[in-house]
């Protein structure tokens, strides 16, 4: 996405993401971030289309279970 946004991406390692309680992680995607939530906020641009790709790496649990939505880690 052409955005102001330096990398229109998220990555534990680099972005320091709000995490829930749980361990879980909620991303936020639109033209502005929701208050509080910057960290987890990817810019988008209205009346434009973009495409989400979603990598998984772990070396214990298979990161699908094939059911078309990401398996809940179980750490």
């Amino acid at each position: 996405m052409q955005t102001p946004q330096p990398y229109p991406s998220k990555n534990d390692k680099r972005d320091k993401l709000l995490t829930n309680a749980d361990g879980s992680v909620d991303l936020y995607f639109g033209p502005k971030a929701p208050a509080g939530k910057e960290a987890n906020w990817t810019q988008s641009v209205p009346g434009k289309g973009w495409f989400a790709v979603l990598r998984l790496y772990g070396p214990l649990a298979p990161g699908s279970t094939r059911s078309g939505s990401p398996a809940r880690s179980r750490r």
